[in-house]
């Protein structure tokens, strides 16, 4: 065989045998992407055999053999899927934290009127509990760059919240003493 002739041989076969294989499928499967995923995975595995595809008859029987066993691995390994995230589901029930209580007074109004990266930044600091230097690797910038913009945003928080007139004294001492320095 020349160079050639592997590819003409499974064009031909792609041509001849893709509407049987196709409707194969589809009588096995209702989702149109795993059609789409199966039937590309099955002539995939012919041209990958494209010397072992046998002549003739036996080339529609052995792609139906093909795609048989595609159909068994991609129903296993959604079987697979769908178990891992029920497994999933079911730890993150168990180990998740209770949801706080979103609070739709003014401190979160403040905080909700500061653009989306000081938000994201204080939340770093706050909810996730990161340092300056595990922030920067997060935001992928440098440790000066994050005390600068921390600094800039817990001025704005402190802006937005003196603008809300809060009594800080129920949130802490810390609060406190922060919007007293941001001031």
């Amino acid at each position: 065989m020349g160079p050639s002739e592997p590819k003409e041989r499974f064009e031909e076969i792609y041509a001849a045998h893709y509407p049987a294989v196709a409707t194969y499928i589809r009588r096995r499967t209702d989702s149109p992407d795993d059609i789409a995923d199966v039937i590309a995975e099955t002539f995939t595995t012919a041209w990958r055999r494209i010397h072992d595809v046998p002549e003739g008859s036996e080339t529609r029987l052995w792609l139906y053999g093909v795609a048989r066993r595609v159909l068994a691995n991609h129903f296993r390994a959604q079987d697979r899927r769908t178990a891992l995230a029920q497994r999933l589901r079911e730890e993150f029930t168990i180990r998740a934290e209770p949801t706080p209580v979103r609070d739709s007074g003014a401190a979160y109004q403040a905080f909700r009127r500061l653009s989306d990266d000081d938000r994201e930044l204080l939340a770093l600091v706050a909810w996730e509990g990161l340092s300056g230097p595990e922030i920067a690797k997060v935001l992928g910038c440098s440790r000066g760059a994050v005390r600068l913009r921390l600094h800039r945003a817990r001025k704005r928080l402190a802006r937005e919240l003196a603008d809300a007139r809060l009594d800080l004294t129920s949130y802490g001492p810390r609060a406190v003493a922060l919007a007293e320095r941001q001031s």
